[in-house]
């Protein structure tokens, strides 16, 4: 399955805190992810991503969604294309990130010596 066919859940309503501030989410879409195990074998599996006003801002796909958030308290049906087209854009960017593994490894060792 590519990503352009990939079913992607929007969580709009009750989204969960950012998991980076602790703040709201706006918006918290789930998606097929897979990467490859030790031996080399593809693990399908789901990811969430959350958008974040504060985390999220500066990102170019974010800062637009985050621009229609601020303008549409409320999502028409005369909106869903334009909010399904900055959606997706965002998406495709939270799809690519990847984990900073200099930074999980860093906080994994003040963790361990009671910094955090």
């Amino acid at each position: 399955m590519s990503e352009e066919d990939d079913e992607i859940v929007l969580q709009l309503a009750d989204s969960p805190d950012c998991a980076r501030c602790g703040g709201a989410g706006l918006l918290s879409p789930r998606f097929s992810h897979s990467w490859k195990n030790v031996r080399g074998e593809e693990v399908p599996g789901m990811r969430e991503a959350m958008l974040c006003p504060v985390c999220d801002r500066g990102e170019p796909a974010a800062d637009r969604l985050l621009a229609f958030f601020v303008v549409h308290e409320t999502l028409d049906a005369s909106e869903l294309q334009a909010f399904n087209s900055l959606a997706a854009a965002w998406v495709a960017v939270a799809r690519a990130c990847q984990v900073n593994q200099q930074q999980l490894d860093n906080e994994y060792e003040r963790c361990r010596n009671g910094e955090l």
